[in-house]
C-alpha cells in the first residue's frame, strides 16, 4: 500500500511516479525475458539484463555505479552488492538523523542521498555521480517509483534504468528478481549470508502457515491512517499481502477500490466498515501511528484497537530474504497470539 500523503496526489495524476523513456545507447530494444538474469563472468565482460518492462539492457561490462530507491539499494546490499551503490533516493534518514528502516543494512554515510522524501530527487547530484544504472520498484506498468514526473525527462537519459514489478505478484517474485539483478551485477548468491537469509525466510513462511493452522479464523485488516481518511489495503494488489494470503492468512478484501485498486479510502466515520480481529497498521513516518490516531473516536472503538490487537506493517517491504524474513516472523507471532473478537 502507498503512503497516505502520496496516495491522494497519485490518485489524481496516475498512481506512481515515472514512466517509460529512451535510455540511450545501452538500452537495446525489447527482450523476451529469457536472459533476464544472465550474469557476466567478470566485471570486464559483457552485461545484460531484461527488466520487468521487457526492456533488455546491455553494456560492455557490468555497471559499477548504481543509483537506486533506498529500499531497492538495501535489498541489493542484502544480496551481496556493496560499493556498487553510489546514490539513493527515497526515505533514508529521519528528521532526527537516524537511519530510516527502509535503508536496512545499507551504509547511508557512504552514498549520496539525492532525495529523502517523495518528489525530491536532485538531478544535479545524480548527474555528478556519473551513474551507470538506476534501479527502482515498478508498482504500475512503466511507472518508476520515486522518480518524479516533473524531472524524469532530465533523469532518465543519464543512465539506463531497471524496473522491478512490486505489485500484483506475490512478494517472492520481486525478491527473486532483485536476487537475479544482484547476481548479474556480480553478487554471489551462494554466499553464506544469502543462503542463511533464504533459509530463515523459508522457515518464517512456514511459521506463518503453522500459526494460521494453530489459531484459525483470525481476520486481518491491513491499513494506513491519514488525518482525513482510513485506507484499507487490497491483498489482491499489494505484493506482501498477496503472499500472506497464499500462506493462509485471512485478509480483508476492500470492495470499493480507488484508482489502481490498491486500497479503499474510508472516511473516519466509516472506519469500522470491515470487521477485523487484527489490524496491520502502516508504520512509515508518512502515515499516522496509534498515538496519533488515539484522538479519533472511531479508531478507538474498533474491536481490534480496543483489544490491543494492532501490529506494525511495513507497507513497502524490503524485497530480499533478509528484509522479509523478520516481517513473516512477526506476523506469525502476532497471529498466533491474537484472539478472535467476533
Amino acid at each position: 500500500m502507498l503512503d497516505s500523503m502520496s496516495t491522494r496526489r497519485l490518485s489524481r495524476r496516475g498512481l506512481l511516479a515515472g514512466g517509460v523513456a529512451a535510455f540511450g545507447l545501452l538500452l537495446a530494444g525489447c527482450g523476451d525475458g529469457g536472459d533476464s538474469a544472465k550474469p557476466s563472468t567478470s566485471s570486464g565482460g559483457p552485461w545484460t539484463f531484461t527488466d520487468d518492462r521487457s526492456e533488455k539492457l546491455t553494456a560492455d561490462s557490468r555497471p559499477t555505479r548504481i543509483v537506486a530507491f533506498t529500499g531497492t539499494a538495501a535489498a541489493l546490499v542484502d544480496f551481496g552488492l556493496d560499493k556498487q551503490i553510489v546514490g539513493v533516493f527515497g526515505e533514508t534518514k529521519r528528521a532526527d538523523g537516524t537511519v530510516d528502516p527502509q535503508a536496512g543494512d545499507l551504509n547511508v554515510e557512504s552514498v549520496e542521498i539525492l532525495g529523502n522524501v517523495w518528489g525530491e530527487f536532485s538531478v544535479e547530484k545524480y548527474a555528478a555521480l556519473r551513474p551507470e544504472l538506476l534501479v527502482t520498484h515498478m508498482y504500475d506498468p512503466g511507472a518508476l517509483w520515486y522518480v518524479p514526473d516533473e524531472s524524469k525527462n532530465k533523469i532518465l537519459p543519464l543512465a539506463p534504468t531497471v524496473a522491478v514489478t512490486t505489485a500484483r505478484v506475490p512478494m517472492t517474485k520481486p525478491i527473486e528478481r532483485y536476487a537475479q539483478l544482484a547476481e548479474s551485477l556480480g553478487a554471489d548468491l551462494s554466499a553464506k549470508k544469502v543462503t542463511d537469509a533464504k533459509a530463515r525466510f523459508e522457515a518464517a513462511a512456514e511459521s506463518v502457515r503453522q500459526a494460521v493452522k494453530a489459531n484459525p479464523g483470525i481476520k486481518v485488516l491491513a491499513a494506513s491512517g491519514s488525518p482525513d481518511l482510513f485506507y484499507v489495503s487490497n491483498p489482491k494488489v499489494s505484493t506482501d499481502l498477496m503472499y500472506f494470503a497464499e500462506l493462509g492468512v485471512d485478509i480483508v478484501v476492500p470492495t470499493k477500490l480507488e484508482a489502481g485498486d490498491y486500497f479503499e479510502a474510508l472516511s473516519w466515520e466509516n472506519a469500522g466498515k470491515f470487521p477485523a480481529d487484527l489490524i496491520l497498521l502502516d508504520n512509515r513516518s508518512t502515515a499516522l501511528q496509534p498515538k496519533d490516531l488515539a484522538a479519533k473516536p472511531t479508531w478507538a472503538q474498533l474491536p481490534a484497537v480496543k483489544a490491543n490487537q494492532v501490529a506494525p506493517w511495513d507497507a513497502v517491504p524490503r524485497f530480499s530474504y533478509a528484509g522479509a524474513a523478520p516481517l513473516l516472523e512477526n506476523l506469525a507471532t502476532t497471529i498466533r497470539t491474537a484472539k478472535k473478537l467476533s
